[in-house]
């Protein structure tokens, strides 16, 4: 989900399998329900165990897998982010669409909700917990939408099986699955802290503790998520969260290799992209493109998100051309492609040293052959 590809459809274009009226909360009162085939991600739900329990009857020791409807919530005031939809059930939050989901999905939110003249609502499943040594495991949430009602196009038709080929991060899918894969236990995601000095303390804690690849991963991502939040919160929060991606990347040649075997390809890698625009405000374009480079090198030809590789591709295009002087500079914090003086396009090689593809400007010369990480 949430691809920059898709193209805008009118508003309502396809009709929904079914429209009914109903009236379940005091806080939203009367709501459209919406139906569909498409699977839309829900991320946060661990922020929100207490209210999905709720919305599943109370806890249990048994796994779950309860149908509800959700309300949709524009939240323009939200300070992380002014495009941000909050999903609620029953009148709890319980998370939030991802970040290019509510991008795209809330211009047409909105547009349904004027047409209406009240809420939208999605019919979805909650899934997850079981029994694990230290209690229940973590609930998930997915929702079910048809995007044309939303005016967004989508990529593919609705597939046969939803739970991986929606992927972005792989937490979601690590989440749900967790109980049946013992090699990892994202059961500490549920006891962090809600107070964000408290979790980066805890989940630094937790760094020194557990050496499985997979929970580290998610341990870093989080760790960088709470500290880029806390940015305005303490001074040295934005040098801590260099640091944590610098430490990050330090450990993803092992993490590489142990994403694919779990989810037979690699999740979107959040903190490339991030460091490769940190370092883009900063001007720093040599730091810049070491980092959209190195992303690159750790997709390979094994990407869950191609949308993700395509960014990167452009951001390495550009930097390149910034730094030998052909312009192409990004306009508005996205990148687009420069004018090259030798030739056209993105080539993709092969590290003779680790075996890693990545990509760089076609250019004339000598190819390089071995990739920016290992020449470093």
């Amino acid at each position: 989900m949430g691809s920059a590809t898709r193209e805008p459809a009118p508003v309502g274009s396809q009709p929904t399998v079914r429209r009914i009226w109903s009236n379940t909360s005091a806080r939203f009162g009367d709501h459209l329900l919406y139906e569909g085939r498409h699977d839309l991600e829900i991320v946060g739900e661990s922020n929100y165990q207490d209210a999905l329990w709720s919305a599943v009857g109370g806890r249990t020791t048994e796994r779950v897998r309860a149908e509800i409807r959700a309300v949709l919530a524009a939240e323009p005031d939200n300070p992380h982010d002014s495009n941000a939809i909050s999903v609620w059930i029953d009148g709890n939050k319980v998370g939030y669409l991802c970040r290019e989901d509510a991008a795209i999905y809330r211009p047409g939110l909105l547009a349904l909700q004027a047409n209406a003249g009240c809420h939208i609502a999605l019919l979805g499943v909650v899934t997850g917990g079981g029994v694990r040594q230290d209690g229940p495991g973590l609930l998930g949430v997915w929702l079910y939408c048809n995007p044309t009602d939303f005016g967004v196009e989508p990529i593919l038709p609705p597939p046969s099986s939803a739970l991986w080929s929606t992927m972005r991060t792989g937490l979601t899918e690590a989440l749900l699955t967790d109980e049946e894969d013992d090699s990892y236990d994202l059961s500490w995601l549920q006891r962090l802290p809600s107070d964000h000095s408290a979790a980066i303390r805890r989940l630094r804690d937790l760094l020194q503790e557990d050496p499985d690849p997979i929970d580290r991963h998610f341990m870093f991502c989080e760790l960088e998520e709470r500290l880029y939040r806390s940015r305005d919160a303490f001074s040295s929060a934005l040098d801590d969260y260099d640091a944590a991606c610098n430490l990050h990347d330090a450990e993803m040649d092992v993490i590489r290799d142990a994403l694919p075997q779990k989810f037979g390809k690699v999740p979107l890698l959040e903190t490339y992209r991030q460091m490769a625009v940190r370092q883009q405000k900063a001007k720093n374009w040599a730091e810049a493109l070491r980092w959209a480079e190195r992303g690159l090198a750790l997709y390979g030809g094994n990407a869950a998100r191609p949308e993700a590789v395509e960014d990167l591709m452009k951001r390495v295009s550009a930097y390149t051309a910034k730094l030998a002087g052909a312009g192409g500079l990004p306009v508005r914090g996205v990148p687009v492609e420069p004018k090259q003086a030798y030739g056209s396009g993105i080539e993709t090689l092969t590290c003779e040293s680790c075996g890693m593809q990545f990509g760089r400007i076609i250019t004339r010369g000598r190819k390089p052959r071995t990739c920016p990480t290992c020449r470093s």
